[in-house]
């Protein structure tokens, strides 16, 4: 009986672990499903670009007072788990506090532990303020109800639980401490939870142990759940805004990829030596099997990473001019709808025992619009405010261009703009030779 709640600990950490295991094996399979791209260039780059805007936080205070708040949350909540390594060890081993032996760094590890938890508490307030009376413009995009808001307030709950979890442990520990009671030794420093003591005062000292034992369960179980839930989560991003932000794209943003069968043809027909009718080499005979994009396993395997990345902050839909105007584009919800998709179609594999089966759906109509497509502008400002380095233009553009080479379904303007330039030489329905008259007037 003595070992009990080490086994019983030990059972907890090892489920908790083991579905968080499946959970990565299953988002890797997810994303694996794109076809492969080479981001193995320039790496010293790729290195200080994750260090830069990852670690850095640095896009995310051009807007300083969420930029601020979110930086508070994002280091408090990882600085306060280092606390986390201690619990492991006190519940495997039947410890308690078992670095107090580290002295005065211990008493200030504790003791900004706990400002850094009020802090997360204060930010958390914030936020869920400005959600949900303030009622921030781009938190009430249509993309953004049911399980989008829900998720979004969720995270907030589960947050300030943990914080206060934390802090009210502390103060029994402080308070058991003050008595003198065995096994809880005289470590730490608290500014913060001494003045939640007040509160525990009266208590019997077996009434402390229980407040003190239940909030170190529930602290540890809290951190245990929370990590299976990322998952399902728009706060994946914790995780995956480091290798999203080094696979991140390096050329300018205004510099779009070529398709490399039409680039070979382009050369071809300009090359004058060229034999037209000669039959081509054996490995360049082969076409693309699909122009574009019109389901997530025609995207590669970095935009599906993009998706699972996005934030679902709504910066990019906030910049986006075509959206500022009333359409129906928002760049969120393209990231939104990839990363839907994706887990749709994961989920007909697992069912399918890992083979995919058509269900007769695809990314195209049943969940990103030919009308969003079309009212995109390219302009990249979505690519530009993303604090995570996404890019939903590349998946917008890869989409048209499965429209206009796969299905001629561009809009009639556009078709217009490309007959002028195949017969004029320019987008205008008129003469190359006339290009110029209206520097006569």
């Amino acid at each position: 009986m003595e070992y009990l709640p080490n086994i019983i600990f030990a059972l907890a950490l090892i489920v908790g672990i083991g579905f968080f295991a499946r959970n990565v094996k299953k988002l890797s399979r997810n994303i694996k499903l794109g076809k492969d791209v080479d981001v193995s260039d320039n790496k010293p780059q790729r290195w200080r670009n994750m260090a830069r805007i990852a670690l850095g936080q640095t896009k995310m205070v051009v807007r300083p007072v969420p930029g601020i708040l979110h930086i508070l949350v994002y280091v408090g909540f990882i600085i306060i788990n280092i606390e986390v390594l201690e619990i492991v060890l006190d519940g495997l081993l039947g410890t308690h506090r078992l670095f107090s032996q580290l002295g005065s760094l211990y008493n200030f590890l504790i003791g900004s532990f706990e400002v850094l938890a009020l802090l997360v508490i204060v930010a958390v307030v914030v936020f869920w303020i400005r959600r949900n009376i303030i009622r921030i413009q781009r938190f009430i995009k249509p993309e953004m109800k049911g399980w989008p808001k829900t998720d979004g307030n969720m995270i907030l709950y589960i947050e300030f639980v943990l914080m206060t979890l934390f802090l009210t442990m502390n103060a029994a520990d402080f308070q058991l401490q003050q008595l003198g009671v065995d096994h809880y030794v005289q470590a730490g420093a608290f500014p913060v939870s001494q003045f939640i003591v007040p509160l525990l005062e009266g208590l019997s000292t077996p009434s402390l142990i229980l407040v003190e034992r239940t909030t170190w369960w529930l602290h540890i179980l809290g951190i245990l759940a929370f990590l299976n839930y990322l998952y399902y989560s728009k706060h994946l991003h914790i995780l995956l805004a480091f290798p999203n932000t080094y696979y991140g794209k390096l050329t300018p943003l205004g510099q779009f990829n070529n398709l490399e069968s039409v680039t070979k043809e382009v050369k071809l027909m300009m090359d004058p030596d060229a034999d037209p009718f000669a039959a081509p080499a054996e490995d360049e005979s082969a076409e693309p099997e699909k122009f574009g994009a019109s389901d997530v396993m025609d995207l590669n395997w970095v935009q599906l990473l993009n998706a699972y990345t996005c934030t679902e902050c709504g910066r990019c839909t906030s910049e986006c001019p075509a959206n500022q105007t009333g359409k129906k584009l928002s760049p969120r919800k393209i990231m939104m709808d990839t990363r839907d998709r994706l887990e749709e179609v994961g989920k007909i594999i697992d069912a399918n025992k890992g083979e995919f089966v058509s269900d007769g759906k695809q990314l195209l109509d049943d969940y990103i619009s030919r009308e969003e497509l079309w009212a995109c502008t390219t302009c990249n400002a979505c690519v530009q405010a993303c604090p995570v380095s996404i890019d939903p233009l590349s998946i917008i553009v890869e989409m048209r261009r499965y429209l206009v080479m796969e299905q001629s379904a561009a809009p009639m303007e556009l078709n217009n703009m490309m007959s002028n330039i195949e017969n004029n030489g320019a987008p205008w329905p008129y003469n190359q030779m006339d290009r110029l008259n209206w520097v006569n007037e």
